[in-house]
């Protein structure tokens, strides 16, 4: 699920380790046990059939709050992840598994859907360039043991659903500070709201390798650095839903035409053999800013 905001993986670190609330019934996965608990979080993310491409697909609106006046609804968002997952290294220290993606959120004009390019500030006046957020690779491995910590889920059962819930606190200075003042301000405060919903009975069976799921996401946040806003008063916050879809094609047009058009490499997940140093919005932002 990842705006400027925690990348789709980092849901996942936020959960390790914590206590399982309620057990799922059924006899194909144990998930009172790291290894049950991996193999549910394989089928939930990608797949347990290595090199299996999946793509996750979620959009909604992005919304601004001042003191003082209404909130504003900014844009539409429109977002991405593809990932395949895969065996990690002989020498990763336990079983586990290694999964590789990149990840797209588009900011659409709220009324028309169209892919925005340029956007006219409401507060300053001033008309910025929209960056999207084209973050590669967003990749994660996954072990049955972390810092002496076994991995275990959160799940949660209503009648035949379970659900993964995780909130995510973020505060921390921002890697753009000093020289960046103009889009930033000294502190990145925002707070990540997760939630992954599916049925019991297609994660407890054996013979389904890729489970459906569906997705929530909340961010609340500081100003988008493009936005030019530094330590201006107010905060944004996105709401959205989304699923894993059947198959790429599954995305919406606005999507693939974008793709298609300037990120063409993400019509496919990363090599699974991929040990870049993962992207980040803030990462990238800042390679734009330093190419201009």
């Amino acid at each position: 699920m990842t705006g400027f905001c925690v990348p789709m993986r980092l849901w996942l670190i936020a959960i390790c380790g914590a206590t399982l609330l309620l057990p799922v019934t059924g006899t194909a996965l144990d998930l009172s046990t790291p290894a049950g608990n991996l193999e549910a979080m394989r089928k939930i993310q990608c797949s347990t059939v290595d090199g299996q491409v999946e793509t996750y697909g979620w959009h909604g609106y992005a919304f601004s709050r001042v003191p003082g006046e209404p909130d504003r609804r900014l844009f539409r968002v429109e977002g991405m992840n593809i990932r395949q997952c895969g065996p990690l290294s002989d020498d990763a220290g336990g079983p586990g598994f290694k999964m590789v993606t990149r990840e797209i959120l588009l900011y659409l004009d709220p009324k028309t859907g169209d892919v925005l390019r340029r956007w006219e500030n409401p507060w300053t006046g001033k008309t910025v360039d929209v960056i999207h957020v084209s973050n590669d690779p967003v990749n994660q491995r996954m072990m049955a043991e972390s810092r002496g910590r076994p991995f275990i889920l959160p799940f949660s059962l209503s009648g035949d659903q379970w659900w993964l819930t995780s909130t995510v606190p973020l505060f921390y200075t921002n890697p753009l500070a000093g020289e960046y003042q103009d889009y930033v301000g000294g502190t990145y405060h925002a707070t990540e709201m997760f939630n992954f919903f599916g049925d019991v009975e297609e994660l407890n069976d054996p013979d389904v390798d890729s489970v459906p799921a569906r997705v929530g996401w909340v961010r609340i946040s500081s100003w988008l650095p493009w936005m030019e806003m530094g330590d201006r008063v107010g905060m944004l916050y996105f709401h959205t839903a989304g699923r894993k879809l059947d198959s790429y094609d599954d995305l919406p047009d606005v999507m693939k035409k974008e793709i298609a058009r300037n990120f063409p490499d993400y019509a496919s997940p990363p090599p699974m053999d991929d040990e870049r140093r993962n992207e980040t919005s803030w990462t990238f932002f800042k390679k734009v800013l330093d190419a201009r």
